[in-house]
């Protein structure tokens, strides 16, 4: 097991609805498998592994799981949060009333599986780009209301974060451009009409657009559904004009291909792919 840096998790008033949620879905009028065969007051023990190389993420969303059926469970050897782990490391160690470990024991994998996913699919991510200067970064392509968990994923794997919601920055993608007339009307608006604290990033896909963004006064460009060699020469470009402005890649961003595009020189490459399609990790719960 490989641990990395400290992450701090969000708070839990922003996660404990999602939890109770899905708890209150997988319960319903109760689990009746485990209130016929496992008698009120029993005791156990239990060990959750990984069952091939996977990143840490969401201990902590598994933890307030288990403990919404027993404030009492109890915890061992947690992993550390974006921690390598290779198949038959333990993440979590559980003891307390075997009912309620069994009872969350199914919402309880598939938040983790879910979040060690993303944070592996991130963790590969970043490693392709390892030695360059630029970041990876996710996008707002997340499962509904689970977009804390997810972006936090995102993080144990060694990204970061993009928007969180709408009004976490301004990015004027194509279809406010078309809805404004043109590039440069749109960042105008904006900029008459933003607070001072938020920065302007435009959506360009030609040079021609890129050079209006540099213009109007954006101070980023997300260059979209560019190859490598258009990639090259808008940096080029850009940094001519612009020495400051953030360039932003995005579009058709693989792991075959993330390397390539980093050496473009852009700043950042966002992908939803990091929390759209991460498949999840294989985790097994099991009784001592």
């Amino acid at each position: 097991m490989t641990e990395t840096r400290f992450l701090h998790p969000p708070e839990p008033v922003l996660y404990a609805p999602i939890i109770e949620a899905a708890v209150r879905e997988d319960l319903n009028h109760g689990d009746i498998t485990t209130a016929v065969t496992i008698p009120p007051g029993q005791q156990a023990g239990a060990v959750i592994v990984a069952k091939e190389p996977c990143v840490a993420a969401g201990l902590f969303v598994a933890m307030h799981t288990f403990r919404l059926m027993d404030p009492q469970i109890r915890f061992a050897n947690t992993a550390p949060e974006g921690s390598s782990l290779e198949p038959g490391d333990i993440l979590l160690e559980l003891s307390g009333d075997c009912a309620a470990i069994l009872i969350a024991e199914r919402t309880a994998l598939n938040f983790l599986q879910r979040m060690c996913g993303t944070a592996t699919m991130t963790a590969r991510f970043v490693q392709e780009v390892s030695g360059t200067a630029c970041r990876i970064v996710d996008t707002r392509k997340t499962t509904p209301g689970l977009r804390i968990l997810e972006k936090y994923a995102v993080r144990a794997g060694g990204g970061f974060n993009h928007r969180f919601d709408l009004s976490d920055g301004i990015l004027i993608k194509d279809n406010h451009i078309a809805a404004c007339g043109s590039v440069s009307e749109a960042v105008k608006r904006a900029r008459k009409l933003a607070p001072h604290t938020l920065k302007i990033e435009v959506e360009v896909t030609s040079a021609s657009e890129l050079n209006e963004a540099i213009e109007a006064g954006a101070d980023a460009a997300l260059l979209d559904n560019m190859d490598c060699g258009q990639l090259a020469e808008a940096v080029k470009f850009a940094r001519g004009r612009r020495a400051d402005m953030l360039l932003e890649a995005s579009g058709s961003v693989t792991l075959q291909n993330v390397r390539d595009i980093a050496e473009t020189g852009v700043d950042i490459i966002s992908s939803g792919a990091l929390t759209h399609s991460a498949p999840a990790v294989d985790l097994s719960l099991r009784m001592k």
